[in-house]
């Protein structure tokens, strides 16, 4: 097994087809942005997706990334990935004023290493396996209107969404099936999860679209969105106990999957 780091981001390189990715696990920020910040530390990390870069693990391949996706969103299009407009932040105003150049510059240089680098990465996978199971894992809100208000209805907010919006049906159709079942296959917190495919974000996401844009059919890209049922996302407690529980089901629904992506 291979490792390579970086100020940005850690990647594991083991043997196998699965490609696990957290690309807004990080919270680390250069000391030259944080003057520029209109929010506190805490309003932050709200918006990013703590912990999702432990469930990397189930991948033969695994990238974390370190930086904050408010450094560097690695999810959207370089001309996005560091903006300082509301209108790209959820109306949320993040940034103080418009940025530095020189600020934006080092972004998106690193906006362009991480492609690069992830390019290079599902090429040697594909050579050697000639297909790549991608899991792109986030997490997201669902407390917006408070600490002490009620949660978001449960209609369109599940405890995983599955987003498959680049996915081939025709070769990919049975394994995204049987992946979402498995899920489902496990409680945590002592009670069924329901998991669900494009309810929060049906137009996807940059980063799998990109990648579909690339492999195509020889890559199977499903972006796992954890409801944060594990955290209290307005004081960032974890639930242990609902974390692992969630990290065994993610462990179960690859080993019940990897006998088929060669078929």
């Amino acid at each position: 097994m291979l490792t390579d780091s970086c100020d940005d981001w850690d990647v594991i390189v083991g043997d196998g087809p699965v490609v696990a990715t957290a690309i807004h696990d990080g919270h680390a920020m250069r000391p030259s942005l944080v003057p520029h910040l209109h929010i506190s530390e805490q309003e932050r990390r709200r918006d990013e997706d703590p912990l999702t870069g432990l469930m990397t693990e189930v991948g033969d391949v695994r990238v974390r990334v370190r930086s904050s996706r408010f450094q560097v969103d690695l999810n959207r299009p370089r001309d996005k990935a560091l903006s300082t407009d509301p209108a790209d932040t959820w109306g949320i105003r993040f940034w103080k004023g418009p940025l530095p150049r020189e600020e934006l510059e080092q972004s998106l240089a690193a906006h362009d290493r991480f492609y690069a680098m992830f390019e290079e990465l599902v090429e040697r996978v594909i050579e050697r396996h000639g297909h790549v199971f991608l899991l792109d894992i986030h997490s997201y809100n669902h407390r917006r209107d408070g600490a002490h208000a009620e949660p978001a209805a449960l209609e369109g907010n599940p405890d995983i969404d599955l987003g498959a919006t680049t996915l081939d049906r025709a070769r990919w159709g049975a394994v995204a099936d049987r992946f979402a079942e498995a899920l489902a296959e496990v409680p945590a917190g002592g009670r069924q999860l329901d998991v669900r495919e494009n309810i929060r974000y049906p137009g996807g996401g940059h980063f799998p679209e990109w990648a579909y844009s690339r492999w195509g059919e020889r890559m199977c890209a499903i972006s796992v969105e954890y409801k944060k049922i594990y955290m209290d996302e307005w004081t960032a407690q974890a639930d242990i106990g609902v974390v692992e529980d969630l990290r065994a089901g993610l462990r179960h629904a690859v080993a019940e999957v990897r006998g088929m992506l060669a078929r």
